[in-house]
């Protein structure tokens, strides 16, 4: 029993040992350590979950869960957050004041815990979701946090790092003086780069404005795109372009690559002229355009990382088809095709470069940091070549276009004088024909006047009841509303529609329907008086107009009879059919002053008699309310169905 003690307590002191074996020594910084990368000897932990925060760091559990970086920067597009643990250690003749350099300029969230001044953790926020000056401790493009004074004890602290679209985390130390040197080359260097793109791009958009040629177009958001691409990635946007706020989403790492390649792709498209020499890569193209706008709609709606894996994988279609295009086309002797094979060949390295380091394939370093801003350099140089010659090539098919139309104006001249001769014949031919033409005119003459007055006739009256329609009636009331406001007289418009006509149509078909409307149409005219006029709005609704000094009674005594005449049964076959109608009655100049208020007035009347129970008449009050005093109502049928 005593040995299986002993033998578990060696086991456990042993367990013990090897744990702290594997721990990464802490980085012993001497006085020419300033920018030295500290992955060599940084230890990781995937938080799978996002589960833990940095109080859990002090359990030993925890911390027998990280494993050395072994000089690793990036863990690709990882879903979960990493924690990156840091152990700095100087000796006595280096310097107490160093900086920490986080190399990841477009990284979306990052923690700094540092010791805090008992036994806590201060933190630091970084990443695209603080502004520029809120995420760091001095103006640099990267993220630049000051560490506190180191002593003979080592500082450990924590770095808490989370990007779905690619986890990178290059850290290096410095000192703030060799920092601003190096800065200060940097910015020399990446600035003659934006020069020269900036200056291209400028130069073929001046071109654009003069050709109006769809490719200078393309090819100008395209190199918009890769310069503020370009500008992103190196920090330079963030530090200059949007410094007051947290990286905006059409700003971020998927956006603006996004845009780039689907610019690029229709650059590629309209240059190549794939759509009439090589189909099926435009038909690729076409797709990784819509998928370049598929990942923006995704990376808008917070999926980063879906967004991230489409732009990846995208370049198994855009790059072989864009390669393909442009080699078929020398092939075929079209010698813009070879500068862009030689162009894009340098953005599909660079590109590929990027990729694989977003994925982790490749570690970010300082070589494959300015791969892709030169490679852009030189494609847009490269391009603009093509496209120059392709204003060569554009001038020259013009050349020959005008030769050919020059050829093509002398035969035409040749063939206008040849003509004249036959036409001066034809002349005198035609003139004894019109002698005999105007014979026939006077004929077509007739016909066409009375050709007009059918069609004028059709224009202004419905075709089924021959009365007039709405046209007709708009056109007739407004003089006769102007000639009774010079008289000082009333005019009645009276609204008729027929209740229960529907189940005529439904029950005896539409020939009983338009008979039936006939009927009303026939009867309408025998029961108004000859100067009163009425007409067919349409459907079963019906318009009278009443006008002259007694024009409210006569509206009345006429709406009496039409709620009797309009109710006898019309026989149809063995069957006799009925319906009753409801009248809306509105007055000049009392209701409305324009035709449009007073069959606004009129309908709502109508309105009212079919809400209280259809075959009855209500006419507006002289206020323009409807006023029971003033309200008609009759009953003379009560025929529910429409039929009898």
């Amino acid at each position: 029993m005593r040995l299986t003690i002993l033998r578990m307590y060696l086991f456990a002191l042993l367990a013990a040992c090897c744990s702290q074996s594997f721990a990464a020594a802490p980085v012993l910084l001497e006085r020419s350590s300033s920018g030295a990368s500290l992955n060599g000897q940084i230890e990781l932990l995937e938080d799978v979950g996002a589960k833990l925060n940095v109080a859990d760091m002090a359990d030993p559990a925890v911390q027998q869960r990280f494993i050395p970086a072994n000089g690793k920067a990036s863990v690709g597009q990882s879903r979960n957050p990493w924690w990156i643990k840091v152990s700095l250690q100087r000796r006595s003749s280096a310097p107490q004041n160093w900086w920490l350099e986080v190399g990841s300029v477009t990284q979306l969230n990052m923690q700094l815990y540092l010791p805090g001044p008992h036994t806590g953790w201060t933190q630091r926020q970084g990443g695209e979701v603080v502004n520029y000056a809120d995420g760091r401790d001095h103006p640099y493009r990267r993220t630049l946090f000051k560490l506190p004074e180191l002593g003979e004890e080592p500082l450990t602290f924590y770095l808490r790092t989370y990007d779905p679209a690619g986890n990178s985390f290059p850290l290096k130390v410095w000192q703030l003086d060799d920092l601003s040197q190096l800065a200060a080359t940097e910015n020399i260097g990446l600035g003659v780069i934006y020069g020269i793109i900036t200056a291209l791009l400028l130069y073929n958009l001046f071109i654009f404005f003069s050709l109006r040629d769809s490719a200078y177009f393309w090819y100008v958001l395209a190199t918009a795109g890769a310069l503020l691409f370009i500008v992103s990635m190196t920090g330079h946007g963030f530090q200059y372009l949007w410094p007051n706020h947290p990286v905006p989403v059409w700003l971020d790492r998927i956006v603006l690559p996004s845009l780039w390649g689907l610019f690029a792709s229709r650059f590629t498209q309209t240059l190549m002229q794939t759509r009439r020499y090589v189909r099926w890569a435009h038909h690729l193209l076409n797709l990784a355009c819509a998928m370049y706008i598929v990942a923006i709609v995704i990376d808008f709606f917070g999926d980063r990382g879906t967004a991230a894996w489409i732009i990846a994988m995208l370049s198994f279609t855009s790059i072989p088809a864009a390669l393909g295009s442009a080699f078929i086309r020398w092939r075929q002797q079209y010698f813009p095709a070879f500068l862009y094979l030689c162009g894009y060949g340098l953005i599909l390295g660079s590109t590929g470069l990027l990729l694989m380091r977003t994925t982790g394939v490749i570690q970010p370093a300082d070589w494959n940091a300015y791969v892709f801003p030169l490679a852009v350099a030189a494609e847009s140089i490269l391009f603009s070549f093509a496209l120059a010659y392709r204003i060569q090539t554009l001038k020259h098919d013009r050349s020959i276009a005008l030769q050919q139309a020059d050829r093509e104006k002398t035969a035409r001249l040749s063939q206008i004088q040849a003509s004249a001769d036959e036409l001066k014949r034809a002349v005198q031919l035609r003139t004894a024909e019109l002698a005999e033409a105007n014979t026939q005119l006077a004929e077509a003459n007739q016909q066409l006047r009375e050709r007009e007055q059918a069609l004028q006739h059709a224009a202004f009256h419905d075709p089924l009841t021959d009365l007039p329609n709405r046209r007709y009636l708009i056109e007739r009331v407004e003089t006769s509303l102007a000639d009774a406001s010079r008289r000082q007289e009333s005019v009645a418009l009276l609204l008729v529609d027929l209740d229960h006509f529907k189940p005529i149509n439904d029950r005896h078909g539409h020939d009983a329907g338009d008979l039936m409307l006939r009927t009303i149409g026939q009867r309408l005219r025998e029961h108004v008086r000859s100067n009163d006029m009425v007409a067919r709005l349409g459907g079963d609704e019906f318009a009278i107009v009443i006008s002259g000094p007694e024009a409210e009674q006569h509206a009345q005594e006429i709406a009496v009879r039409l709620l009797t005449e309009l109710a006898r049964p019309v026989l149809y076959g063995a069957n006799n059919l009925a319906v009753t109608i409801s009248i809306g009655a509105a007055l000049f100049p009392q209701h409305a002053k324009q035709f449009a208020g007073l069959y606004k007035a009129a309908d709502e009347a109508l309105y009212q008699a079919k809400s209280q129970g259809r075959s009855g008449c209500i006419m507006r009050g002289k206020d323009g309310s409807l006023s029971p005093e003033q309200c008609l109502f009759l009953d003379v049928l009560q025929v529910p169905t429409g039929l009898v």
